[in-house]
């Protein structure tokens, strides 16, 4: 039997193929001015401060690393710990899914090719998934 060696997949592959720094950072914006624009999104943004610079940093960190850049979010944060940052906010199905849509909408303002969106996509609806914790529809509150 002839063993073939196997080809070694690159080390990020969906960081490079996202576009590196610059396309993760278009990434986070367009994720943001998606929800800042989507009806179904509203009771997510809501749970965001007003200001978004440096919770826009921390997910550019998050998703650098996530993708396979840097690892910048857990040299200055430790292991991310996605569902216990996000227990203090009632998450449910509907939220879930806004958040989704919002990311699938950035994939496609980036210009993400299809077969990387389908990739992404996959992963990001597990990661949505996730952080669902509660099965209560959420009250849209303001908090101005």
């Amino acid at each position: 039997m002839n063993a073939q060696p196997m080809a070694q997949p690159p080390s990020n592959p969906h960081y490079e193929r996202v576009g590196g720094e610059a396309a993760v950072q278009r990434l986070v914006d367009a994720f943001y001015a998606a929800m800042d624009k989507r009806d179904d999104a509203q009771a997510i943004r809501a749970m965001h401060p007003a200001d978004l610079t440096a919770t826009k940093a921390i997910l550019f960190k998050y998703f650098t690393e996530w993708l396979g850049g840097p690892k910048q979010y857990t040299a200055e944060r430790g292991a991310p710990r996605l569902r216990r940052v996000h227990m203090p906010f009632p998450i449910d199905a509907a939220a879930s899914r806004a958040w989704l849509g919002c990311m699938q909408q950035a994939l496609d303002a980036i210009g993400a090719e299809s077969s990387l969106r389908a990739e992404l996509g996959a992963a990001f609806a597990k990661i949505a998934a996730h952080i669902e914790n509660t099965h209560a529809p959420l009250n849209h509150r303001s908090t101005s």
